[in-house]
């Protein structure tokens, strides 16, 4: 309509004028809203972690060994693509092979805080011991009680499949499909699902934590479980509690579980069970930069139906104790543990004294 009525006048040229202004006009409202929706986009983050440590063995009826180890070391990568779409990429390296693993490779469709999905690989529904892994656990032997963590995984508790995962203010459901073949050696996809209530503060997020060193509220119970085909199966229940008390916090985390020919601790073995009960006291008062925490475990396996005759059924009692200096919660704590195994058959008794080093940034 601009135009029509500028040719009816003998001023052509001002009609290009005009169009050339409009034109000029929206390109530069576009690309301003481009570059406002680009500076709303949340920025990468690339972030690192490394855990070393120092450890004194005794098995009994052998030599003792002092060993220092680089435990693990890992780089974070995560951004968005849009407002919905995320990507999360860390890598793993395994002190005990010197090899530099995958261990989150992932698309991250979160439309809103009832509806994520999530493609690739990443913790699968399970408990609460492998969705916080060793970086957010509370204690430094992790993973060493017959109990914590058995479900079966291709490397440090992921699996590759697909999941969906939804909050409900104090309700938290996940439930997802993954490959069987490179878990279990299996090619029947392997299911899990979980679901957890916390009566007390909620916890955001898919990935979970041992503790919050006193920063929340915690009453917390989970229920998870794997199956694949009709004859394996792995399940457990877990409890978190945590209160502030007088500036420090009290902690009290247990779990019980069962691995029936799917996952556990002892390949030889078609059932591990067993539980596992911590607590944990954070002192109130600071100490240079940090905070003392004194920690004790104790947790009990049971290894049944050996794949052979020969193969005897045995039971793992596992008791820790950590003193812990936090310095900067899971970015920097320095934890001191002790650590005594024994075993009622099959395998050797043996003893543990050391400490560890957490960084993360």
């Amino acid at each position: 309509m601009l135009c029509r009525r500028v040719r009816r006048t003998p001023h052509g040229p001002a009609c290009l004028c005009a169009s050339l202004f409009a034109v000029s006009s929206l390109m530069f409202s576009a690309s301003t809203l481009l570059q406002a929706q680009e500076q709303a986009v949340p920025p990468v983050v690339v972030g690192g972690g490394l855990r070393t440590s120092f450890v004194h063995t005794e098995p009994d009826g052998a030599d003792s060994t002092d060993a220092f180890a680089l435990d693990s070391a890992r780089l974070y990568l995560s951004g968005p693509v849009t407002g919905t779409i995320k990507f999360m990429l860390n890598t793993e390296y395994n002190g005990a092979t010197n090899d530099v693993g995958i261990l989150d490779a992932v698309a991250r469709l979160e439309f809103s805080d009832r509806f994520n999905l999530w493609v690739g690989r990443f913790l699968p529904p399970s408990d609460r011991a492998n969705l916080y892994g060793p970086y957010y656990a509370h204690h430094w032997a992790v993973y060493t009680d017959g109990v914590q963590d058995g479900y079966p995984f291709v490397f440090q508790g992921r699996n590759n499949g697909a999941a969906y995962w939804g909050q409900f203010g104090k309700v938290k459901l996940s439930a997802g499909v993954f490959d069987g073949e490179s878990a279990t050696g299996d090619d029947t996809l392997l299911s899990a699902g979980r679901v957890q209530i916390d009566v007390w503060d909620p916890e955001p997020g898919y990935y979970q934590n041992a503790t919050f060193y006193g920063d929340k509220n915690i009453l917390a119970f989970g229920a998870a479980g794997q199956v694949q085909g009709g004859d394996k199966s792995a399940y457990n229940v877990d409890f978190l509690l945590e209160r502030k008390v007088g500036g420090g916090a009290v902690s009290v985390e247990a779990e019980w579980a069962k691995y029936d020919r799917l996952g556990g601790y002892d390949a030889r073995y078609g059932t591990d069970d067993g539980g596992y009960v911590l607590a944990a006291y954070l002192f109130p008062q600071v100490v240079g930069e940090g905070r003392f925490e004194v920690l004790g475990k104790y947790g009990q396996a049971r290894f049944r139906r050996g794949t052979t005759p020969l193969d005897a059924d045995y039971d793992q009692k596992t008791t820790e104790f950590n003193l812990n200096f936090v310095l900067r919660q899971f970015n920097a704590r320095v934890m001191m543990f002790f650590k005594d195994t024994r075993f009622d058959a099959v395998r050797t008794d043996f003893m543990q004294v050391g400490v560890g080093l957490q960084i993360q940034m």
